[in-house]
């Protein structure tokens, strides 16, 4: 009996300290993601589609803190990032400070297929949108009443929480990164984020999501990961390409790796965070410091997700 490729796929929602009262609907959000990407690749479709469906799902989704719903910039302003990686051929794209583009990932996808660039900004991404027939729309589209009010309370608590002294705020904050890792039958794995970024964050300040090995990264040979969290921190320790390292030198154990990724962001820096990993095999490993992370997991061998938070 000739025995089928595996084909898996891992999703996340954010590592923030998410309060009793949001946990269903996060739940709810990473399973629909889920089983969106889990469409393409239970009928043989590619990695890049699934992740984009599943992250796309979440940016579509305002419980998360990306695309419609993202959290503000200090100026009470809507500024996206996302990033995608394919693992055979290490191609990547990524978008960042994108204020008119309701679905970044699909974008940064673009990026990844259609251009010689890794990573576009502001307006050069938004050219590049329209070039490519990518939707766009106003910013105040993508801005919900929620994301005012919590723009508002975070101004009352204090100010800029983005980065430096103010490292362990985010914690609190709603949030942070959405992400995928997918393997297809084919053999490749594909990791994908996309965030508003940091609450109140300073204007046109960039966190790790949409910088290649930092928030995302795959090679098909190794594994792929998708981090979130305190973004200064995993660019210093150049988080998802670290896990990925770890699996490669010490074995494909998606598990040890994703426990190694967090030990590290923690000793070297101080922060928080979290991390979703697939190896070749199409095993998962899932590990955050904070007290929440939504997830969900699936590949061939499961009879059902398996979600938690």
């Amino acid at each position: 009996m000739k025995r089928h490729a595996p084909v898996a796929l891992v999703v996340h929602g954010g590592a923030w300290d998410i309060p009793d009262d949001a946990v269903e609907a996060h739940r709810e959000g990473v399973t629909s993601a889920l089983k969106t990407g889990w469409e393409v690749l239970k009928h043989g479709g590619p990695a890049t589609e699934a992740v984009e469906r599943a992250v796309a799902a979440m940016e579509n989704d305002p419980v998360f803190n990306a695309g419609r719903g993202a959290a503000l910039n200090s100026a009470g302003e809507i500024e996206l990032d996302a990033a995608m990686m394919e693992g055979q051929t290490l191609q990547a794209g990524a978008v960042a400070a994108l204020r008119n583009i309701a679905n970044p990932i699909t974008l940064a996808r673009a990026i990844m297929e259609k251009s010689d660039a890794v990573l576009l900004v502001g307006l050069g991404a938004t050219l590049f949108a329209r070039e490519q027939g990518i939707p766009t729309c106003g910013p105040d589209a993508l801005i919900t009443v929620e994301a005012v009010a919590r723009w508002r309370e975070s101004l009352e608590r204090g100010g800029e929480t983005g980065g430096g002294k103010k490292r362990k705020a985010h914690r609190s904050a709603p949030g942070d990164t959405v992400g995928a890792v997918a393997l297809d039958s084919g053999g490749r794995i594909v990791s994908g984020s996309s965030t508003g970024g940091t609450p109140n964050k300073r204007q046109g300040r960039v966190g790790d999501s949409p910088l290649i090995g930092c928030g995302v990264y795959a090679d098909s040979g190794a594994g792929g990961c998708s981090a979130t969290g305190w973004g200064e921190g995993i660019i210093r320790v150049v988080l998802a390409k670290s896990v990925v390292d770890f699996m490669r030198a010490n074995g494909p154990d998606p598990d040890a790796a994703a426990r190694d990724g967090v030990a590290l962001l923690k000793k070297r820096t101080g922060g928080e965070g979290g991390v979703i990993v697939l190896n070749p095999a199409g095993e998962a490993g899932i590990a955050y410091s904070t007290k929440r992370m939504p997830h969900a997991y699936v590949n061939s061998s499961l009879k059902s997700p398996v979600v938690g938070l």
